[in-house]
């Protein structure tokens, strides 16, 4: 299947402000492109693009005084085919795992591990290890947390979203990736494109989607505590210990969010 996706952003500045974007698709995706790929900027200005410590394409800018638009529209192939489900996919001891892997196992800024580690071994201590236990772990945040975008909160960590039992897709992820780091299982929080493939039509509209992976088994693997089921059509685009690491602006002076549009449909 193809899928034409992207987004329409702008920003309201008092002054120049210097921002970091991460808007690319992630390069496990590129050769999957059709055409053109690049972010459009009214008024244009100049953006260098590097790569973060996590392998994901952003890009420099320095928004001029004023509004500053950002959009970008592309297709996608897709071969059509649900999240991987490996139900014997099996959880590494500790000294097993990769370097490069361990430091999904640590406390970050939204995952308090320190806080959630007595209700996770209480929780989930006697579920069978590897799958069956991420799993788990899902289906406890799925009915834990009720979802509505009202309840979006940047400020909002694994803990308030436990105590509280509401939030969206990255409340929904921060919670599961830090219960499963509890675990001692490697987890990563994920951002990209999620639209309305293969499902009903949501009446809301579209946004960002965040969900995460675990590593399991020798490989990472998709899991999305919100939604809860395999989903067609995800489009990653970074990667990162949570929230923090994947943010879509880091912006280093005053601004207001004028405008955010986000697209994704097949075709």
């Amino acid at each position: 299947m193809r899928i034409s996706a992207g987004f329409d952003i702008a920003y309201q500045c008092p002054q120049p402000t210097p921002m970091l974007l991460a808007l690319s698709v992630h390069p496990s995706r590129m050769a999957d492109m059709i055409g053109p790929h690049h972010i459009q900027f009214d008024p244009p200005i100049g953006a260098t693009e590097y790569r973060d410590g996590f392998g994901n394409v952003c890009h420099r800018i320095v928004a001029p005084a004023g509004s500053l638009r950002m959009s970008a529209r592309f297709i996608v192939s897709d071969p059509g085919t649900l999240d991987v489900v490996v139900p014997d996919a099996a959880q590494h001891a500790i000294q097993d795992l990769p370097d490069d892997v361990l430091v999904f196992l640590l406390g970050s800024r939204y995952c308090e591990t320190d806080r959630l580690t007595q209700l996770a071994w209480s929780l989930f201590s006697h579920t069978p290890e590897g799958w069956p236990r991420v799993q788990a772990i899902c289906d406890y945040v799925h009915n834990r947390i009720e979802f509505g975008y009202h309840y979006a909160d940047p400020m909002r960590t694994a803990l308030a979203g436990h105590m509280e039992g509401r939030g969206v897709c990255r409340d929904f992820a921060h919670l599961a990736i830090t219960l499963c780091r509890c675990m001692n299982i490697p987890a990563r929080y994920c951002t990209g494109y999620l639209g309305d493939i293969g499902i009903p039509p949501v009446d809301a509209p579209m946004d960002f989607s965040a969900w995460f992976e675990a590593y399991l088994g020798g490989h990472w693997h998709t899991f999305d505590a919100r939604h809860n089921t395999p989903r067609v059509g995800r489009i990653l685009m970074a990667r990162g210990r949570d929230a923090t690491d994947v943010a879509l602006s880091t912006i280093f002076g005053p601004s207001s969010l004028a405008s955010f549009q986000v697209v994704t449909d097949e075709i």
